[in-house]
């Protein structure tokens, strides 16, 4: 199981790509903020610590084997500004299973951008990686991740209570999951803007 996309994989209002050092500054309008990161494991990041980033969590581009994780730039088509970033991590191979995460600017929430982003990336994940199952772990705090699991129609499957003692505190976490039987059943009668993002390649990585 393998991911090589062909960058950027377009949306109807986004492209999908790798970071690159000429969206630091983009990139520390949003990673900088306490807001955005009082739920996620990433302090707020400066310039210094994005550009550290990207020589190394940040720098893979592709899925080769398990463990492996691709995080990439959530650029708006009509400006160009990166607006956010989504993750996809390869878990498991033997159970095909798979785990999202995003981060988007608040400057451009409301707007269905990370329902977007996070939707294509569900793309990826089932249709060419082949996974079986994807979950996303989220901040019981975190309403408007918790709104936006529900928009991609993930099973809000765990409350773990107090699971974790984060920045501070004792924290609950929200445990969702799709499989991929339940996202193929979504796509019989899909609304326009489930449409699949292009391009990508197949699972293999090769057309």
């Amino acid at each position: 199981m393998q991911l090589a996309p062909i960058y950027p994989v377009t949306t109807a209002r986004l492209r999908l790509r790798p970071l690159t050092a000429e969206d630091i500054e983009d990139v520390v309008a949003y990673r900088s903020r306490e807001d955005v990161c009082r739920y996620i494991p990433s302090e707020p990041l400066d310039a210094a610590a994005v550009t550290q980033r990207l020589a190394d969590r940040w720098a893979t581009h592709v899925i080769t084997g398990e463990g492996d994780a691709v995080t990439l730039g959530v650029e708006l088509a009509t400006t160009g500004r990166v607006i956010g970033d989504v993750m996809l991590r390869f878990v498991s191979e033997v159970h095909r299973g798979g785990e999202i995460g995003w981060t988007i600017n608040p400057e451009y929430a409301g707007q269905g951008f990370a329902t977007e982003a996070a939707h294509a990336l569900l793309h990826l994940g089932f249709d060419d990686l082949g996974l079986r199952r994807v979950i996303a772990r989220v901040d019981a705090r975190n309403t408007r991740s918790l709104r936006l699991g529900d928009r991609l129609l993930m099973r809000r499957e765990a409350h773990l209570i107090e699971n974790e003692w984060f920045k501070g505190a004792w924290s609950d976490e929200i445990d969702f999951a799709l499989l991929e039987s339940e996202w193929r059943g979504q796509h019989v009668t899909a609304p326009p803007w489930c449409a699949r993002p292009q391009p990508s390649n197949s699972p293999s990585g090769s057309d």
